[in-house]
């Protein structure tokens, strides 16, 4: 595997025009939710992380608050509790951030789960929650983002490179992320009329704890950087990137599509 240290640095993109805007990131106290809050509040973004895990987020949201401040940047990122199957808790996130920045200008719908199962084992139960969790949870987060922001807003949803490509025994997660790509489609068609704008994200092997089976399995392993033209795990920031063009004025014109970060992967 090929030395990525530089695919870790952060990415040197300013968009000046982000700085004052906030920001709503679900699954934000660890992982990417974290790593995309911690970019937003470099660019000046004030950034409302909401997470199950209500601890975990409050801890990150000060780190990142810290860290940003110490570097400079004026962004704010507040953490707060949201189980993002519930439309309520969606509500009083966007409460959050209209009370305390008085506006509401982005919303990343990151929250998913990663389930492993057997096409003839998946139980009632696992494929509930992952369609309510990866599902839902983009379906509520952007209804409600739709009601509280207005022309030149965005959403960005994460979907997955196996959307399109299925993976062994993730049955129901391939299914909940074909099902956001879709969903990402239809929200930016109907979004389109408020002037809002409405894409997704599509990582493949991304280095993170959600896919940190890869490089525990060895085989799991040689055959992601055999079927990754580009031969390495994407990193992190090299997600950050593409989210950040989605949010800023770059991307004026762009809604309704799936940006694939995947190393150019074919098949899975």
């Amino acid at each position: 595997m090929s030395d990525t240290r530089a695919q870790h640095e952060p990415v040197t993109a300013s968009y000046p025009e982000l700085a004052g805007k906030v920001a709503v990131v679900t699954g934000a106290a660890r992982g990417m939710g974290a790593r995309f809050s911690a970019a937003l509040a470099a660019r000046g973004v004030h950034v409302v992380g909401g997470d199950v895990d209500e601890e975990r987020m409050a801890a990150t949201a000060r780190e990142v608050t810290a860290e940003v401040a110490g570097a400079g940047a004026p962004g704010q990122v507040v953490g707060t509790r949201i189980d993002v199957t519930e439309p309520a808790d969606h509500e009083a996130v966007a409460q959050r951030a209209l009370e305390r920045f008085g506006r509401l200008d982005f919303w990343v719908n990151n929250a998913g789960i990663f389930p492993f199962a057997l096409a003839d084992e998946i139980t009632p139960e696992q494929i509930s929650a992952t369609l309510s969790v990866n599902v839902e949870g983009v379906l509520y987060g952007s209804q409600t983002a739709a009601r509280h922001m207005g022309p030149g807003s965005a959403i960005v949803n994460m979907s997955s490179v196996s959307a399109l490509r299925v993976r062994r025994g993730r049955g129901a997660y391939c299914t909940s992320k074909a099902a956001v790509a879709h969903l990402t489609e239809s929200l930016a068609v109907e979004f389109g009329d408020k002037g809002i704008r409405v894409n997704s994200i599509a990582p493949g092997y991304i280095d993170t704890e959600m896919t940190r089976w890869v490089k525990d399995d060895p085989a799991a392993l040689r055959h992601a950087l055999d079927v990754v033209p580009l031969h390495r795990l994407g990193s992190p920031e090299e997600v950050v990137g593409p989210l950040l063009f989605l949010l800023s004025d770059s991307a004026r014109y762009v809604t309704g599509h799936s940006i694939a970060v995947d190393g150019g992967s074919r098949h899975v």
